[in-house]
């Protein structure tokens, strides 16, 4: 019933579409998302991973998942993020993968929704260090779709794997263009 209600909704109402999947057999995997410039961008992936039907989570600093919102961010799929222990960020995300057996990790790698010029990238030495692949995701306002691009296995060579990843995204338009980051034809 909700699938139904999300399906009206995203794709009536809204006028949204969706333009491939992940293929149930992966697992384990970071969603590269891109762009990532307003609040509109969280209820565009919760419409999606409802209509799609396969569990995709994000991570947030633990303190969030207390009492009592907890309950309500472990149910949307979040995973609190333990620092503790000397683990900087890239170790402890990368550690969550061993320890689920399904594990799809959206991160906005802009890292904010203002405008940057560069990306961070940790969403890449997650993948990398948990040996998932990197499947790339564009919010694209200007065409009103949500596009799943090929997964690409991290090689460990950062630059080269970039220029593939973000051909995703070029001409893609966030809610605020302005703020989100451009991918240009021969990134």
């Amino acid at each position: 019933m909700k699938k139904q209600f999300y399906k009206w909704l995203f794709f009536k109402v809204m006028g949204w579409k969706i333009i491939g999947t992940i293929h149930p057999s992966i697992k384990k995997c970071v969603m590269m998302v891109l762009p990532h410039t307003s609040a509109h961008d969280f209820y565009l992936g919760i419409f999606t991973r409802g209509i799609i039907g396969l569990e995709m989570n994000f991570v947030a600093k633990k303190e969030l998942f207390r009492f009592p919102f907890g309950y309500y961010f472990r149910y949307m799929g979040g995973a609190p993020l333990d620092r503790t222990g000397g683990l900087n960020r890239v170790d402890a995300i990368a550690s969550l993968f061993a320890k689920k057996e399904v594990f799809r990790l959206a991160i906005a790698p802009e890292g904010t929704r203002k405008h940057v010029t560069e990306l961070k990238t940790g969403f890449y030495y997650i993948a990398l260090k948990a040996d998932v692949p990197i499947v790339p995701v564009a919010f694209d306002f200007g065409k009103k779709e949500v596009r799943f691009g090929t997964p690409l296995q991290p090689s460990g060579n950062i630059d080269q794997d970039l220029l593939i990843l973000n051909q995703h995204f070029i001409g893609v338009k966030g809610k605020i263009p302005e703020y989100g980051f451009q991918v240009k034809e021969n990134n």
